[in-house]
């Protein structure tokens, strides 16, 4: 929920003006467990749900923040997730609105209501290697209020494969594209001299021997010919879906 969500529910009712003003108000931080200082009004500032980065944090961790943090929030997100972490905020708040996609690695926890999409984006990979981290991007930009268009397994090996998923992807008017792609991270240069739109490189960590780990795939997304292309850090899904909504939502902003 971000500040605009909170002056419309107000307008419509649905709070009362002390609710707004607590939900608006400075004093947002809280310490839980002695552990984590937990920020409320991130979202709000941001415009991105709150996003919990499991891997290092065990389920007991995970499910006190969680619950700590689901008052105010219709999504909440748990990045890099186990089973274990999924099983966790079950048995804390049932199922109802909870639900692992094990491909994402990523816990979401939804209780909004369907709404029309706010914005368009497209995420491409250049091989099935990739797909991992395109479905986190895709969590993320989805938890956004984005509608996401995928093409997987299109990379540079056998470029005409990505010829109709990108003209289709125009068509439907996305307003950016992520290119998730290892190796070399070809893919991601190729589609940005193709658009008008920003492109948003994902260097995956597929690849081995010298600049395995996704080294070269980085250094060739940064040395790119062709401006319009960002580029964020090695398998970093959740910063690429996050940034990718945001443009696409703005954009879109009357």
């Amino acid at each position: 929920m971000n500040a605009r969500d909170v002056l419309e529910r107000l307008q419509r009712g649905e709070i009362d003006i002390d609710r707004a003003e607590r939900l608006l108000r400075l004093d947002f931080l809280e310490s839980i467990g002695g552990h984590t200082v937990f920020d409320h009004a991130r979202e709000m500032r941001r415009g991105i749900p709150e996003i919990i980065f499991g891997e290092t944090k065990s389920p007991e961790v995970v499910g006190e923040i969680v619950m700590r943090a689901i008052g105010d929030r219709d999504v909440i997100l748990i990045s890099r997730a186990r089973r274990e972490h999924f099983e966790e905020v079950v048995r804390r708040l049932g199922e109802e609105h909870v639900r692992y996609d094990e491909r994402a690695r990523t816990v979401i926890i939804n209780k909004r209501a369907v709404q029309r999409p706010r914005g368009v984006i497209g995420i491409m990979t250049a091989g099935s290697s990739d797909i991992a981290v395109a479905e986190e991007a895709k969590t993320v930009a989805e938890a956004m209020g984005c509608r996401v268009i995928t093409a997987y397994d299109v990379g540079v090996a056998a470029l005409h494969r990505l010829l109709d998923p990108l003209k289709m992807m125009i068509d439907e008017g996305v307003d950016c594209i992520i290119v998730v792609a290892g190796m070399e991270g070809a893919l991601a240069t190729v589609v940005s001299g193709l658009v008008d739109v920003p492109v948003i490189g994902v260097p995956t960590s597929v690849g081995y021997g010298h600049g395995g780990r996704g080294e070269a795939a980085l250094m060739g997304m940064l040395q790119t010919c062709s401006p319009g292309l960002v580029v964020v850090n090695i398998d970093n899904g959740v910063a690429a879906g996050a940034t990718a909504a945001l443009i696409s939502i703005r954009s879109r902003r009357g």
